[in-house]
């Protein structure tokens, strides 16, 4: 992203967050709220206007799109879908999918690119992993992703919550493959994959998001060889599971960031990837500094295969869950 995007919070009132005394760190923060308070200033760009080629499914009237939301709300669960306000939510719910966010619905990091809640979290719901794995019996999936929000409060992370999703759903649905898309486990990457050995998953995903240079303006918090290192020493430890990791385009990285990226993926035993177009969810988050064509997504393809990814699920539409199902069987992992 170009320095210009960029400018320092200063005192003379600008950001849009209520005074200091004001602050209520347990309530949700989102769009304007969530970003203020980051080292850095979201400064508007001039809009770009949306291709021919970003098109989004609405859902249809004979979908299952409502009844997904009554029994969601029914367990008290939250989907990613709907917390990071997702595109592709109405074509998943109308198909009975959905990737499912434990741990609540408040981040401990503000990534600005990222539409999920940012507050002090709530304590864990211990009746989560049973109301999670009766919602997935009653919706009957063969196929399903767990994610979270980053829990930097929790000693584990999170990971021992993540184990009894993953054991309880296994309980009731035997032949249900499960998928975790989790935090970078910061501080605490010996100790989650320690408890994760108990139960791991059938598939790991963790997103590296974007290309090393934009890290501190994109994931505060985050670190570029820490994900990878998570991912690699998760494969190390269980090498039959496979490891997956996606990126972001969009966001001022180049071409040629990306690939190198891709590379170091490989390097670190990632097998597969997902590449999709960044979409801003507010003027508050990181503005669209490109629309990148579909040529381009087929040469990230094209390489990606070349680079030996067993599965390179890419397109301006493409999400980190977006069709993991399909994509996990066309691995040859489900």
């Amino acid at each position: 992203m170009s320095d210009a995007l960029i400018a320092p919070i200063t005192s003379s009132g600008e950001a849009p967050q209520s005074p200091a005394e004001q602050y209520d760190p347990t309530r949700k923060q989102k769009s304007a709220d969530k970003t203020a308070r980051i080292p850095i200033k979201i400064v508007p760009a001039e809009k770009l206007k949306k291709p021919d080629w970003i098109r989004v499914k609405a859902a249809t009237g004979n979908s299952r799109f409502y009844e997904i939301k009554d029994i969601l709300r029914a367990n008290n669960l939250v989907t990613v879908c709907e917390e990071a306000s997702c595109p592709n939510i109405g074509e998943c719910f109308g198909k009975g999918t959905a990737t499912f966010m434990i741990m609540g619905d408040k981040c401990t990091r503000r990534c600005p690119f990222c539409d999920v809640g940012h507050g002090r979290p709530d304590p864990l719901d211990v009746n989560e992993p049973g109301n999670l794995a009766r919602t997935i019996a009653q919706l009957k999936l063969n196929y399903v992703v767990i994610t979270s929000v980053d829990r930097d409060d929790l000693r584990d992370g999170g990971a021992q919550h993540y184990v009894d999703c993953i054991s309880q759903t296994r309980e009731l649905s035997p032949a249900t493959r499960i998928e975790v898309l989790v935090p970078d486990f910061r501080g605490r990457l010996d100790k989650a994959l320690d408890i994760l050995q108990a139960c791991p998953p059938d598939v790991m995903n963790h997103n590296m998001e974007t290309v090393p240079r934009l890290y501190k303006q994109a994931r505060p918090g985050a670190d570029y060889a820490h994900s990878l290192k998570l991912l690699q020493e998760f494969k190390r430890r269980n090498p039959n599971v496979p490891t997956k990791s996606g990126l972001m385009v969009g966001l001022g990285e180049t071409d040629e960031e990306i690939l190198e990226v891709m590379r170091d993926m490989r390097a670190h035993d990632i097998d597969m990837l997902t590449i999709g177009q960044y979409l801003a969810p507010s003027n508050h988050h990181l503005p669209v500094l490109r629309y990148v064509h579909p040529d381009t997504f087929k040469m990230f393809e094209d390489e990606a295969y070349k680079m030996g990814f067993t599965h390179a699920a890419v397109g301006a539409m493409v999400r980190s869950s977006y069709h993991a199902d399909q994509q996990a069987h066309q691995a040859g992992f489900a």
